[in-house]
């Protein structure tokens, strides 16, 4: 039986974009399930920006691409599969609303990159670039915090609002709400005991952690930390950092990656605070464009 596209049809097919990026994953993959919940929950009203096709044979998805309008696509094809990278590229020059259209690729993704040289894209010179880090979850250190600061779980949707606030805070403006917070927290494969907070004295949410666990890989990957800015350089983001890392390496993991943005100046105090919790660099993003 050959290869069936169809459109992604309802948020159950969430897991099965997911249930792909779980079976081809490594650290050296460019998503891992963490990244499509958090992505594709954070926020609500949006899915009509979000076109999204699926490949499977015999019921099983062999490849994915879900476009952000006007021109921004993400994939995943089976290695196994490399064939239908440019069935994707294909797919996205008909859903695609406005150029330039961009890709991002990992470094060494050769077929990636090569394909889409085939179809008119090439590299975009920038600054601006995630860079790929992994720890192993050995030697993990105490997770400390200023006296009168708590760090801790959150307590399922009792905290919504509270951990929806220090979101806004740390990266405003956002359009994270309260409601949207708890459609992440409903997402697969969310965990309120991997998801940190640093609670201030007065009872406000300074800083947080949210990990998400792929038990099949016993990988974790931290998306995304923040601290409000009331509370920078307090130590808080590692805080919190540190307690979720433990709590993820004493549900089985073994390993923990997270992908910092680098060369954007929301994003500057990232790679130094993981760098200082271990994580070492292994790889980095290339953005590919075509009129």
């Amino acid at each position: 039986m050959g290869t069936i596209m169809r459109a992604y049809r309802h948020p159950d097919d969430l897991r099965a974009l997911q249930g792909l990026v779980r079976r081809v994953w490594s650290p050296g993959c460019q998503y891992h399930v963490g990244d499509l919940a958090w992505q594709r929950r954070q926020h609500l009203g949006r899915e009509g920006e979000w076109p999204t096709a699926l490949w499977e044979q015999d019921g099983v998805v062999v490849g994915w691409g879900w476009a952000e309008l006007p021109g921004f696509l993400n994939l995943l094809v089976d290695p196994a599969r490399p064939n239908l990278i440019d069935a994707v590229l294909e797919w996205f020059d008909g859903v695609a609303t406005a150029g330039p259209l961009t890709v991002v690729a990992l470094q060494h993704d050769t077929r990636l990159v090569e394909a889409l040289e085939r179809h008119g894209y090439s590299r975009k010179q920038t600054e601006v670039y995630s860079q790929y880090m992994y720890r192993p979850l050995t030697g993990l250190p105490e997770p400390g915090s200023p006296p009168g600061f708590t760090v801790r779980p959150v307590s399922g949707e009792a905290d919504a609002a509270r951990r929806a606030a220090v979101h806004q805070a740390a990266w405003h403006p956002s359009r994270v709400t309260e409601d949207s917070y708890r459609t992440v927290m409903a997402a697969w494969p969310y965990r309120a005991d991997l998801d940190w907070v640093v609670e201030a004295p007065d009872g406000r949410f300074a800083s947080y952690c949210l990990i998400w666990y792929d038990g099949h890989n016993r990988a974790g990957e931290i998306e995304p930390v923040g601290t409000d800015p009331q509370f920078r350089r307090m130590g808080l983001a590692r805080a919190a950092c540190l307690a979720a890392l433990r709590a993820l390496r004493d549900l089985g993991a073994d390993k923990a990656v997270v992908y910092p943005t680098r060369g954007h100046p929301a994003s500057q105090g990232a790679y130094p605070l993981y760098r200082d919790l271990g994580f070492i660099p292994h790889a980095r993003t290339h953005t590919y464009e075509k009129p």
